[in-house]
């Protein structure tokens, strides 16, 4: 499928060659591993065994990539097996789930970017033009906060626990690689919570998401996450029309 869109001078699109995809990899390395102060990594390039398996989305700015991020289509979550979260969830829960899922992976904008906003809002607008064209009844993947220390991340973490854990029915357990419970501080400041939480989550929250009762760390990446999921049918109406009119008036 052939998704082009423009905003400004940002432009959203699908890899299409090699080429892209090493331009894709060479920004996750950079968001990932070298703004993480990990050392260098296989040439530069942040890649795995998944990448074959997905397609990979571009947004650019005059020709330069200033965001990307990752799809990876599965006919019902009877398939969920097969995605990267199932290295870390036991998602036998949502394997009951009957409609076709769309994992959002390794999702990331350049640290310099300018108008990284708007490179966020582009690349809603080519996820929701994605969904409705494919049928897409959940987006899921991990949704990521720097380092593997959950301290500096108590109040967001916090939040979270008390107010968007996923319903039971949907809800991962933990996998083979080991949780930590999500902290049930009291949260005082609401606004300064969700400012800790990564824009991505931010988003996916604001559509209805929810969020495992755990985080995982991950040290290949320095990172911890929280399994992130939103079912399609229930984004709030206003929420959906204004996804669409985005998607529309994007090129």
């Amino acid at each position: 499928m052939t998704v082009s869109l423009a905003r400004g001078r940002l432009t959203a699109r699908l890899a299409h060659s090699p080429e892209d995809l090493r331009a894709a990899q060479r920004l996750r390395h950079e968001c990932f591993i070298t703004a993480a102060g990990l050392p260098q990594r296989d040439g530069g390039l942040d890649r795995d065994r998944f990448d074959s398996a997905c397609r990979h989305a571009l947004i650019e700015s005059d020709g330069h990539i200033v965001a990307t991020f990752r799809l990876m289509s599965l006919p019902s979550g009877a398939a969920l097996g097969r995605s990267y979260a199932a290295q870390f969830y036991d998602l036998t829960r949502l394997m009951t789930f009957p409609g076709p899922v769309t994992e959002v992976g390794r999702f990331c904008i350049a640290p310099v970017a300018i108008g990284a906003g708007d490179a966020l809002r582009l690349a809603w607008a080519l996820l929701t033009r994605l969904v409705d064209a494919e049928g897409v009844a959940m987006l899921i993947g991990c949704s990521s906060f720097t380092g593997t220390d959950p301290g500096p991340h108590q109040a967001a973490l916090s939040l979270l626990a008390a107010h968007y854990q996923a319903p039971d029915r949907w809800r991962p357990g933990i996998g083979p690689a080991g949780g930590l419970p999500l902290p049930q501080a009291p949260v005082t400041d609401r606004i300064a919570a969700l400012s800790q939480m990564p824009p991505l989550l931010r988003t996916y929250l604001g559509m209805g998401g929810w969020v495992s009762g755990h985080a995982v760390a991950d040290a290949d990446l320095y990172t911890l996450h929280v399994f992130t999921g939103v079912t399609i049918a229930d984004i709030p109406p206003a929420r959906a029309r204004a996804l669409r009119t985005l998607a529309a008036g994007a090129g």
